[in-house]
């Protein structure tokens, strides 16, 4: 189809011109198109309406997005609801908690929040200050305020969505209304996520009276965000092109880096970035589970909008190898098991017996007598991505992105277990074969802007990761600023690793300092936050120099106890109070110079 110029407003020269362009558009760049045009035209309709002249009839709903994101997906969220709505007519502004006022929403009409949970229940460190200000004594009464809230969770943790959950009850406490229900996501959050947008979208219409305004399909907008074809919804095919051994014989562990392909994706990312990668589920325990079950591998079923086979959808499409609370509830109701349904009214006790436990233990507890492949299927929530810190700078390794890989093997219950997305990458993908693979950006993880600015990296085993990726990158832009590496492993011979690197770079003179901990290379063993207590002095200087901290790794043990050596350091080293040390932290995480990548 063209444009006839006799039939439109447009110039010969004009039509002409759009005719061209129009014929060299793929699908989704007139997906992008479309939704911004409709996003230019809300903005343009937006200066109208505060235009002096305007009367108050005229003017917009203006509708305020708060996030609160670790990794990024909260924000990207904020993101497309803001595209959505300037698509519709409302005049959206999309804010980071960190850069809002929280005395600013007793000016506010409409807020949407949408926030992840880190760690046991905690706020992600941008959503601290708000958070805090909600449950406290100075939150104001906000009876004007009309909200609606979206939680991203994992209904694997205790605690699932609990940070969305806290601003819904705080919001309501203080008298605001709901404009729609709170929606609580699990991992795969897009459709939930969807029908929230249009809900929120379509009730705020109404609210304020807007509903003659143009509107959008309910997916242009968040197509419209993507910067390049291959995304979270979408992934890019990476081709496999190194796997190493990173420790050495007779190490404890098995960690791999692994290098992949993105040439002709359009990918790119920056240090700090993650990349999450649809890993599949062991075929042997798919087969195991299929046999226990008395069902037909070939039998067909529907996995969401996919026709296949049920050993395809156990293998490709579903989690198996993890119990959350839904899958529980639906065998309770399958078995009839009055073990699961005496576990399911003690939140406590089923937590500990869900720990560690598959789908085959589910079944070997609680027998089916008879289930057809398709329910077992539905029952099942979607087999989500893993996320991996990419270790590599995309200025040193151009269209490649490198990772470091724990293959996680364990044994529980009386039985070997594995880890989905480790043990596959480590074990059953050849060079060549491709991994279903996407960037997860992370603007809460990034290197100083300034080169000059000192940094100090703290990432015991696999949480060295980013830090490579920051060297190789401070290496290209040949940066200034002091480097200081705190790493931690079991034994310094078969686990320092990437050693070779750090200390050529230490040679170099790009890193200035590395102290290391080896717990169990003699009697008493040692962690990152000893050496970071016995560098208290040095490292307390460095603050005062300006230095930003980064803490990678696990968030449940070696997270908290570096955040409680640091605080141990500015007490100490600093001169400080405890709870004045606590004050300076939260200043350091505002000041984006404490940043934390934990999982």
């Amino acid at each position: 189809m063209t444009i006839d110029p006799n039939n439109s407003p447009l110039t010969t020269e004009q039509a002409d011109t759009l005719n061209r362009l129009l014929e060299t558009l793929e699908p989704r760049q007139f997906d992008w198109l479309a939704g911004f045009i409709a996003g230019w035209q809300a903005s343009l309709r937006s200066d109208l309406a505060s235009a002096p002249e305007s009367s108050s009839s005229d003017l917009l709903p203006s509708l305020t997005v708060l996030y609160g994101s670790q990794t990024g997906n909260a924000e990207a969220l904020a993101e497309a609801l803001g595209q959505r709505a300037n698509a519709r007519g409302i005049t959206a502004k999309v804010v980071d908690m960190a850069d809002y006022k929280p005395r600013q929403l007793k000016n506010e009409a409409y807020v949407a929040l949408l926030t992840s949970t880190h760690g046991e229940g905690e706020p992600p460190d941008n959503a601290l200050d708000l958070h805090e200000f909600l449950h406290g004594r100075k939150a104001p009464s906000l009876t004007h305020l009309k909200y609606a809230v979206l939680g991203l969770g994992d209904t694997s943790y205790e605690y699932f969505s609990q940070t969305g959950k806290d601003f819904d009850a705080a919001l309501h406490r203080l008298g605001a209304t709901r404009l729609t229900e709170r929606v609580d996501c699990d991992v795969d959050y897009d459709d939930a996520a969807d029908a929230w947008f249009a809900s929120l979208l379509e009730t705020l219409q109404s609210e304020a009276g807007a509903a003659g305004l143009p509107t959008s399909s309910p997916n242009t907008a968040y197509s419209a965000t993507a910067a390049v074809s291959y995304d979270r919804r979408h992934p890019f095919p990476a081709q496999v092109l190194d796997n190493l051994m990173l420790n050495g014989r007779g190490s404890n562990k098995e960690t791999r880096h692994i290098e992949l392909s993105l040439e002709g994706s359009g990918l790119s990312y920056q240090p700090g970035d993650a990349l999450g990668v649809y890993p599949q589920n062991d075929p042997r325990l798919v087969a195991t589970v299929i046999e226990r079950l008395g069902l037909d591998p070939d039998a067909a079923v529907k996995a969401g909008d996919i026709d296949t086979t049920l050993a395809r959808a156990l293998q490709h499409h579903r989690e198996i190898t993890l119990l959350t609370r839904p899958v529980v509830e639906h065998w309770a109701e399958y078995s009839a098991s009055e073990t699961l349904k005496a576990l399911l009214e003690d939140h406590a006790k089923l937590s500990a017996w869900m720990e560690e436990r598959d789908l085959l233990d589910l079944i070997e507890e609680a027998p089916v007598a008879e289930l057809d492949a398709d329910t077992l299927v539905q029952a099942l929530r979607k087999l989500p991505a893993r996320l991996y810190s990419i270790a590599s700078s995309q200025a040193t390794v151009d269209e490649e992105v490198h990772l470091t890989v724990a293959a996680v093997r364990f044994e529980a219950h009386g039985r070997q277990r594995e880890g989905v997305a480790s043990t596959w990458l480590a074990d059953r993908l050849a060079e060549d074969e491709r991994v279903p693979a996407y960037i997860e950006h992370n603007k809460h993880f990034r290197l100083p802007e300034d080169d000059d600015t000192p940094v100090i990296m703290i990432g015991p085993g696999t949480g060295i990761a980013p830090f490579r990726a920051f060297m190789q990158e401070r290496e290209e832009r040949e940066a200034g600023g002091a480097n200081w590496l705190f790493f931690g492993a079991q034994h310094f011979h078969t686990d320092f690793l990437y050693q070779s690197e750090w200390l050529a770079w230490r040679r170099q003179g790009l890193v200035d300092r590395i102290d290391v901990a080896f717990s169990r290379d003699q009697q008493d063993k040692v962690y990152v936050q000893q050496r970071i207590r016995e560098n208290a002095s040095e490292l307390w200087h460095w603050l005062e120099k300006g230095a930003c901290i980064y803490v990678c790794g696990d968030a449940e043990a070696m997270a908290p106890d570096v955040h409680e050596a640091l605080l141990d350091v500015i007490v100490e080293a600093g001169g400080k109070r405890r709870q004045d040390a606590t004050d300076f932290l939260r200043e350091l995480t505002r000041q984006k110079r404490y940043q934390r990548d934990v999982y």
